[in-house]
């Protein structure tokens, strides 16, 4: 079955665009660049026999069940990120994990973090370097830099399936470089760099129906031995109009070396 939904596209500009986060010091305030609402198609992994691999796609749908109850609060980390660890040092052979954070989204407008429905990768090239640092240090950044490191993002339901607004991915492979552009996120704190992806015909989007709290997605966002980042967004569609659930998610961001 065909399914179709909307998403924002980025735009070429002539200047550096970017969005503030959190503007005027107002949590979940955000000022966005121009985007394109843009009408897709997608492929349901669900529907067909061709199965999604991080190492070919970027992406990878899996079933994972988490001891976790519930993600209020600070308890529920040091459990939630073992399993973690434990599921991208035997997924994808990664020899260390450092997860760095987790960002609960719902939809909901007064939500103060919201699904991301701007077609986007987390890291540029400069971004994920400046991150590496960031997080480990200069001396340490160096040492990791002269081997195989990555930012590799988790994503997961929360409490019910996914009925609307879930996250869909182009497929590297139908991407031209010049669908690319640059992004400046400006924070109250700091200034981080992503990448934004204008519209093209040729994009395959593809997604998983339904995903429930019980599958995440493994997703590549930046990888500094060419696994290609994948865009991806908060898809405008309703899987059953009859349901009326709010859509949540967490997503975890984490830092493998290989």
């Amino acid at each position: 079955m065909t399914r179709t939904a909307t998403v924002n596209y980025h735009v070429h500009k002539p200047y550096r665009q970017a969005f503030a986060l959190d503007a005027g010091g107002i949590a979940g305030n955000l000022i966005s660049p121009e985007l394109a609402p843009t009408g897709v198609t997608l492929m349901d992994t669900r529907d067909t026999n061709s199965s999604m691999t991080f190492a070919s796609d970027a992406v990878e749908f899996i079933s994972l069940t988490t001891a976790v109850q519930g993600f209020a609060g600070d308890a529920w980390k040091p459990t939630y990120d073992a399993e973690l660890t434990a599921l991208l040092s035997d997924r994808l052979g990664a020899r260390e994990v450092v997860v760095f954070d987790h960002t609960v989204r719902t939809d909901d407008p007064d939500a103060p973090r919201k699904p991301a429905r701007n077609v986007h990768s987390d890291y540029s090239k400069d971004g994920a370097e400046q991150r590496l640092v960031d997080l480990l240090g200069a001396g340490t950044a160096a040492e990791w830099a002269q081997g195989h490191y990555a930012f590799v993002n988790v994503w997961r339901p929360v409490e019910r399936p996914i009925n609307s607004a879930p996250l869909g991915f182009v497929r590297p492979a139908s991407v031209d470089p010049s669908d690319w552009l640059l992004l400046d996120l400006i924070y109250p704190d700091r200034t981080g760099q992503i990448m934004g992806l204008v519209g093209n015909p040729r994009h395959e989007w593809i997604y998983q129906s339904k995903m429930s709290p019980d599958e995440v997605a493994i997703f590549n966002i930046y990888d500094n031995q060419g696994l290609p980042s994948i865009a991806h967004s908060a898809l405008d569609m309703v899987e059953d109009p009859t349901v009326t659930t709010v859509r949540k998610s967490i997503e975890s961001r984490t830092l493998v070396r290989y």
